[in-house]
């Protein structure tokens, strides 16, 4: 990074906490990927963006991100998990019940959470899918109370069109999609017609079949260009790019070193023109590196969040939000110092 008033830096998505001295180049070329370094001089030198086909990545790059659903992404946000569930990876079964994922909600609201995820299907590598009446009589009780007494933003982890429907009618702020509206040939129309705000996570396959042997030319840029064409496809559908936040889907089709790369890689996903969303809390590759069972991630969660927030990433999705929130305390601090 470079600090302001020093040489010309790259201000990204808007916010002066993020300049960067320059920035890797990549292009996909016959012979393979070709990567080059450029300084922030010659990025905003005249002519240097237009005559080198970058002017709109970097105009995707540098503009601020607005707001979402009235929440600034000026600064990393957190976005607690409640996971309706009995089946989740992390915590299945603990909320199952309605007054415990209610009671949670608050307790994740007080610990600092400014968004709360709420999800009623598993999408974990081998789960079975959840109908549609399972999955509303989980979560939209939960929804119906949180928006009433709750002022954190409220997001409906769903991949069914009729799900997101119901929850907006119930008040949720935020659509939060791990097949980035796939999943249900149905949710694009539904998702613009509720207006909110929407996640668009990159997964490979669907849940009992991502993990097998998941391959990439470039999972950095395979993810980007998939992330890409569902925008475009949002945008056809009425969904405009100002509404939509990507999330690269750490976890989900990937290997141990697929998910280092693409944690390495983030800032990459700024030039998409979207807020970013990172979700790496407890995560299995987490636990590859250090053989640590999912309650024992906690360490290797927060320092995912750092990584995430020395990037740009506006939303961190958790599961430890006291944790998380002292963390990004010392590193906010740390770097106002």
């Amino acid at each position: 990074m470079s600090a302001p008033g020093s040489a010309p830096a790259i201000t990204v998505a808007g916010r002066s906490d993020l300049l960067f001295a320059g920035a890797e180049v990549i292009e996909r070329e016959e012979a393979g990927v070709r990567r080059s370094y450029r300084t922030a001089g010659e990025f905003l030198s005249d002519g240097s963006g237009a005559a080198s086909g970058l002017s709109t990545l970097m105009e995707r790059l540098c503009r601020p991100r607005p707001p979402i659903s009235g929440l600034t992404l000026n600064r990393p946000r957190v976005m607690g998990i409640i996971n309706v569930t009995p089946d989740s990876f992390s915590d299945g079964g603990r909320y199952l019940a309605q007054d415990a994922a209610i009671e949670h909600g608050f307790r994740l609201e007080a610990e600092g959470a400014e968004i709360l995820d709420i999800g009623g299907e598993s999408t974990r590598p081998g789960s079975e899918a959840v109908d549609l009446d399972e999955e509303c009589r989980r979560v939209l009780p939960v929804i119906a109370a949180l928006t009433k007494r709750s002022r954190a933003l409220i997001s409906i982890d769903t991949r069914k069109a009729e799900v997101m429907r119901r929850a907006a009618l119930e008040g949720a702020h935020l659509i939060n999609d791990v097949s980035a509206l796939t999943h249900d040939p149905n949710s694009l129309g539904a998702a613009a017609a509720t207006g909110l705000p929407v996640v668009l996570m990159h997964a490979r396959g669907d849940p009992r079949t991502m993990q097998q042997n998941p391959t990439y030319d470039d999972v950095v840029l395979d993810v980007s260009d998939w992330l890409e064409a569902r925008i475009e496809a949002c945008e056809a559908a009425g969904i405009p790019r100002a509404r939509l936040i990507v999330d690269p889907g750490i976890g989900f089709g990937k290997t141990l070193a697929h998910n280092l790369a693409l944690l390495g890689s983030l800032s990459l996903y700024h030039g998409l023109g979207c807020a970013l969303l990172l979700g790496a809390s407890r995560k299995s590759f987490i636990g590859k590196l250090m053989g640590a069972g999912v309650d024992e991630r906690l360490p290797g969660s927060l320092a995912a969040a750092l990584i995430g927030s020395e990037q740009g990433a506006q939303i961190l999705r958790v599961h430890d939000v006291a944790a998380t929130r002292q963390a990004l305390a010392v590193w906010e601090g740390a770097r106002a110092a």
